[in-house]
């Protein structure tokens, strides 16, 4: 039933740790699910540098979900908007054929605290993947959430499970879901998906008699249901949903195409992607291009 197990890598993005754990070399995606970065938990003084923020940078041919345990963060994008986003709500953003935003710790900075959430990139099908960029904020009312008296409260993010669905404008099949279990609880995730994967953000679950620890990323087989068991309290996210194809990804950019790659990758460096009105002063240059490869040698 456990296909793979992944496990998160750490990285320091310049104040606060992420684990990365979408894309894998074994596994690229989920469902439409192309990336998944758990970001802290970090704590942070009042008072820290603007360094630490994520400034303006530029996504196409996916949509950004941005979910928070703790913490707060802006949000400031190319569209116009600007929103603050809590623990428990939804900020999702389509990039289509081109958005720009930034990353805000304005209410850190001024108060400290810490910061612990998610942050996934939905894959858009093929046909959508120019589609024009939009943003949706979505507050707890629109994500439909159960407590069962088992030691089980789980909220429904995106897509549709559990007969329950979410008020998120998805573009294709998934499911995203926040479990909260407590030790010795029971749950099971249904087969309904043909692509499914758990990811233990906090505590120790079982599966199939396999411990998983937080930091482990669960790909599961298709076709049965899934048991977990709760060894200690446990924050598990259940993902996946219909496959839309093969995804080139490159920096901030996904596509089905490389050469839309090459082509997002010239507009930002030529300046043609327009920045935050609210946040246009600075922006993140595009990474150096990797040297060529050196000639082989006779």
């Amino acid at each position: 039933m456990i296909e793979l197990v992944i496990d998160q890598r750490r990285r320091d993005l310049g104040g606060f740790e992420v684990g990365r754990v979408l894309p894998f070399a074994q596994r690229r995606m989920v469902g439409p699910f192309v990336f998944f970065d758990h970001m802290g938990p970090a704590a942070f003084e009042p008072g820290f540098p603007r360094t630490v923020d994520v400034r303006p940078h530029p996504h196409i041919g996916l949509s950004t979900v941005t979910y928070l345990y703790e913490g707060a963060i802006t949000h400031r994008d190319s569209v116009g908007v600007t929103q603050r986003i809590l623990p428990g709500e939804v900020n999702w953003m389509t990039a289509g054929s081109g958005i720009t935003h930034s990353e805000r710790f304005e209410d850190l900075r001024a108060h400290g605290g810490r910061i612990h959430g998610i942050q996934a990139w939905v894959a858009l099908p093929v046909e959508q993947e120019e589609t024009a960029p939009t943003f949706a904020h979505h507050g707890p009312e629109d994500l439909p959430t159960v407590e069962f008296g088992d030691g089980l409260w789980a909220r429904l993010i995106a897509g549709e499970a559990f007969g329950a669905q979410a008020k998120v404008d998805v573009r294709s099949p998934l499911f995203y879901v926040h479990w909260a279990m407590k030790a010795g609880a029971r749950a099971q995730l249904e087969a309904r998906y043909p692509e499914r994967a758990a990811y233990v953000a906090q505590g120790i679950v079982e599966v199939e008699g396999r411990p998983l620890s937080a930091g482990q990323m669960a790909v599961f087989a298709p076709g049965r249901p899934v048991l977990f068991t709760a060894t200690t309290d446990a924050v598990v996210m259940l993902l996946g949903g219909d496959p839309v194809g093969p995804r080139f990804i490159e920096w901030n950019f996904v596509s089905s195409s490389k050469d839309r790659l090459e082509q997002a990758k010239a507009d930002w460096r030529a300046g043609r992607m327009k920045l935050p009105d609210a946040d246009d002063q600075e922006f993140i240059p595009l990474p150096a291009d990797p040297p060529p490869p050196a000639p082989a040698m006779s």
